[in-house]
């Protein structure tokens, strides 16, 4: 019996050191990746609204692109040196989610990603230009490290540059009628008065603490750098853009139309959605949501009494006053009072909520966007489109529930104040929070919103919206739809204007894959939710779901999965 004791102490012992020597070996590997990132300033899957340029910008020469390949493939081969069963549980979760990103960024670098460093929405000139507005300048190191980024800015401008000619060396290009007014996003800032630029802007504001002298030395090193090295740098792309790339766009609107186009398609798919869902699986369910979503649009047109046809009430929403705020400020108004109601039945939904918070700012650049705090120091923000002609009120409910609370904002700060490994907090799966985006949008109806007919309807709207853009993504870039096929396609069952649909076409033409996320995710999270109240019944509480849900940061749908069966059998025990 003695020497049973001792063994069975002898192995709990020697159990218990290999668990410690696994954890030790996958933290020093994590660790050591988020050195190699910082250093590299590139991390993979984060949000890019979230970039913000601090000292010496990133590279993106070929050398610098294999250096990265390479090490990512070195840490592959030492993740697979660790045995999963050695981990302890909350090793066992970074361990699954670090080996997850690793792969799919060895995947990455074996597509054309790296083609279409630009998209119809943003660019890396877009980025670098707003970012500054969004910024925290506080300190001396903050003016500082961004003068550094100022004069680093030809440099990173034309290796970006020559990635699109590689681009166009290997047929990788953009579709010429999406891209035909594209060159106006590089040329607004190119400005004769460097004042005028976008990033003049933080010279425009100082800290008390300044000195006049320190003051009047940044804004004369700033004005230097812009008018000698960025505004010239922004003309060279203006240049390439207008000269060589246009000539060469693609004529056709599928990426199917490229040689290798189908297989990246499905890459593309893959990486947006975190499913193996093929294009044809996703095409169908796409069918399958906009018959069921037209089918509750109907019954509200029905339910205030419309006399017309679908297309006619649409017409209606579009066109009538009741629907338009008389002036920005109206609408900024009326959108801080929807998140502020939100923000007073979080408590309800949620057991856990962040510290930070986010503020709001209208914006016509891009339509509605959330942009994560760069650090502490900043709220996240709430971009929206505050022209009223732009900015139907029907949609408002919906639309603030998805960018702020219980939205974007809500799920991006929680991430953030996560006690895990800093390449959690700034993960970002597209599945996962533009689902949990809609699905948000979904919820606000149990918090009490769109009491409002026209507001509910304008909810059934934004989530036809996404349906379709299951459709129309697969259509286009799977199955050869035609831009004018899709736009006809979005037009017919969304309430979106004719301009803001060929806006959105030419986004999903722009960017494969992407738009598949929203519906994919919210699917899934729905699916995960109904599993859960009808396996726990009266022990199913929904703080705690949705704690669970977003309490582990960004995962993939698979992962996600796998935390709420645990969840479901946490609650069971009891």
């Amino acid at each position: 019996m003695l020497k049973k004791l001792l063994s069975l102490s002898l192995f709990a012992l020697l159990s218990s050191q290999s668990l410690a020597s696994a954890d030790e070996d996958l933290s020093k590997i994590i660790d050591q990746h988020w050195q190699f990132a910082t250093q590299e300033k590139v991390f993979f899957r984060t949000d890019p609204d979230g970039w913000k340029p601090k000292g010496k910008l990133a590279e993106f020469t070929p050398e610098a692109i294999k250096r990265r390949e390479t090490y990512n493939q070195n840490v592959l081969q030492q993740l697979n040196e660790i045995n999963p069963t050695d981990l302890s549980a909350e090793q066992l979760m970074n361990f699954r989610l670090f080996k997850y990103e690793r792969e799919t960024e060895a995947s990455s670098y074996q597509y054309q990603d790296k083609y279409f460093p630009v998209n119809f929405l943003s660019g890396w000139h877009t980025y670098f230009a707003e970012a500054p507005a969004n910024m925290a300048f506080l300190s001396t190191q903050d003016y500082d490290d961004f003068l550094i980024s100022l004069s680093d800015y030809p440099r990173f401008n034309q290796e970006n540059i020559n990635l699109m000619k590689a681009g166009v060396a290997a047929g990788f290009v953009h579709y010429c009628e999406s891209f035909k007014n594209y060159h106006h996003t590089i040329s607004k800032h190119i400005v004769e008065d460097v004042k005028a630029s976008a990033m003049y802007e933080p010279f425009t504001r100082y800290p008390a603490k300044f000195t006049e002298k320190q003051t009047s030395q940044y804004s004369k090193q700033a004005a230097n750098l812009l008018a000698e090295k960025v505004i010239p740098a922004y003309q060279d792309f203006y240049d390439f853009f207008v000269n060589e790339y246009m000539p060469n766009c693609r004529k056709e609107a599928g990426i199917a139309s490229i040689k290798g186009g189908t297989d990246y398609y499905k890459y593309a798919a893959n990486y947006y959605t975190t499913t193996d869902a093929t294009p044809e699986e996703i095409h169908k369910l796409g069918l399958s949501e906009v018959k069921r979503i037209r089918q509750e649009m109907q019954a509200i047109i029905d339910q205030v009494g419309f006399k017309g046809s679908y297309a006619e009430f649409l017409n209606f929403l579009a066109t009538d006053p009741q629907f338009y705020a008389p002036d920005p400020q109206d609408v900024l108004e009326k959108t801080a009072f929807i998140t502020q109601k939100m923000y007073g039945k979080l408590p309800s939904f949620f057991g856990h909520l962040p510290r930070n918070t986010f503020t709001i700012k209208g914006s016509a650049t891009r339509g509605a966007f959330y942009m994560p705090p760069p650090d502490s120091r900043s709220p996240g923000t709430y971009f929206l489109t505050s022209v009223p002609a732009q900015q139907p009120l029907y949609n408002l409910e919906a639309l603030s529930l998805h960018e702020a609370v219980p939205g974007h904002h809500l799920q991006n700060a929680i991430a953030m104040e996560l006690n895990v490994p800093n390449f959690r907090r700034t993960l970002s799966h597209s599945a996962f929070g533009e689902g949990w985006g809609l699905y948000s949008e979904r919820l606000g109806k149990e918090a009490g919103f769109y009491e409002d007919p026209y507001s509910d309807f304008g909810r059934l709207g934004y989530e036809m919206w996404r349906a379709a853009r299951l459709v129309v993504d697969t259509g286009i870039h799977a199955f050869g739809w035609s831009r004018q096929q899709a736009i006809d396609y979005l037009s017919k069952y969304t309430a979106l204007t004719e301009k803001s649909i060929a806006d959105q076409i030419d986004r999903y033409i722009s960017w494969p894959g992407q738009a598949l996320s929203y519906k994919m995710g919210e699917i899934k999270i729905r699916e995960l939710r109904a599993k859960s109240e009808t396996t726990l019944g009266a022990k199913f509480d929904i703080r705690s779901f949705h704690d669970t849900v977003i309490g582990q940061g960004s995962l993939p749908m698979a992962v996600l999965e796998d935390v709420i069966n645990d969840w479901i059998a946490l609650q069971q025990s009891i």
